[in-house]
């Protein structure tokens, strides 16, 4: 049995526990484009900041379009955290123009180069999905302490002691996900999923990762593609391929089809949170939750031992 640590530790310390609650109008607002920057805002800032974040449950950031409360709220913040690396390309613009007036920071940007995975098609551009490895993740919760602690000086202390428990539990969940995921037979560590958002996962915990579309949703899925996978899936007796809940399931469904058609049954193994997290209040609605189920359904999906409850024994529907 797999030990399972503590949900944040003590949190972030004494300094947190003996922090005196702040009137809403004396906190740092701070609007965050993804969920899970905005959870790692929230977590970081404690009660010395309000957060909102753009983009919930199931929403797609690489077709997100802003809505005028959207750009009203980031006009009015104290903070705009986004996650760059054209992970929101058509904000780019927007963001260049509101960042002349408000302070505005691409938190993926501060990862050196070297440690990204460069777009296949697109000489200078790098894979944004960075979320999926703990590792890179920790460095992302750094950039956020220090934006965080640059628009509020008076909040470092506090923001440090929330950033370092927060990366204690990251690494904590990198162990974990080592561990259940190289239970998962060798042959067996195949992940096929509806988009390529899995590529730092995959390079992290030794996978084989294919995705039907490309690195961004709005590419498209051709036949070739298609028939591509469907041979992998029958050659390789591959058991299970999961859907995205931020992506339509429909080509996953033409893929379970066409390996049906020529003799082996595939299962949906689970639907994986991909580009969001899940619903809000929930544990899967933190990235901790996410990493914790989608690593979860992954392992006892592809034939690995994992608790159906994950590491905390707080998932509610791991491999549903």
């Amino acid at each position: 049995m797999l030990e399972r640590r503590s949900f944040l530790g003590m949190a972030a310390g004494a300094a947190v526990l003996a922090a005196t609650p702040l009137r809403a109008a004396e906190r740092l607002a701070v609007v965050a484009t993804t969920g899970m920057i905005a959870d790692a805002a929230r977590v970081v800032g404690g009660d010395l900041v309000t957060v909102r974040g753009l983009m919930g449950p199931g929403v797609d950031p690489h077709s997100y379009r802003q809505t005028r409360s959207d750009i009203a709220a980031m006009a009015r913040a104290d903070l705009v955290l986004w996650h760059g690396l054209r992970l929101e390309a058509q904000l780019v613009e927007f963001m260049a123009g509101l960042g002349r007036r408000r302070p505005v920071v691409a938190v993926a940007e501060a990862l050196p180069r070297d440690r990204l995975i460069a777009h296949p098609e697109y000489p200078g551009q790098f894979d944004p999905h960075v979320w999926m490895d703990p590792a890179l993740w920790s460095e992302v919760i750094v950039a956020v302490r220090d934006a965080l602690g640059s628009a509020m000086p008076q909040g470092r202390a506090q923001f440090a002691a929330n950033a370092a428990a927060y990366r204690a539990e990251a690494a904590a969940l990198r162990d974990y996900a080592a561990a259940v995921l190289q239970t998962v037979p060798a042959p067996a560590r195949v992940l096929v999923t509806a988009h390529d958002a899995f590529g730092y996962f995959g390079r992290a915990f030794g996978f084989e990762v294919e995705g039907i579309q490309g690195i961004s949703t709005e590419s498209e899925a051709g036949l070739a593609r298609m028939a591509e996978l469907v041979e992998l899936i029958v050659t390789r007796g591959i058991r299970a391929v999961f859907v995205e809940t931020s992506v339509s399931d429909r080509n996953i469904r033409a893929l379970i089809e066409g390996a049906a058609a020529r003799g082996h049954r595939v299962a949906i193994g689970g639907a994986l949170f991909s580009d969001a997290m899940g619903p809000p209040g929930s544990y899967e609605g933190t990235w901790l939750g996410m990493i914790d189920h989608n690593v979860t359904t992954i392992a006892r999906a592809l034939g690995g031992d994992a608790p159906a409850t994950g590491r905390l024994g707080r998932l509610s529907a791991a491999g549903g």
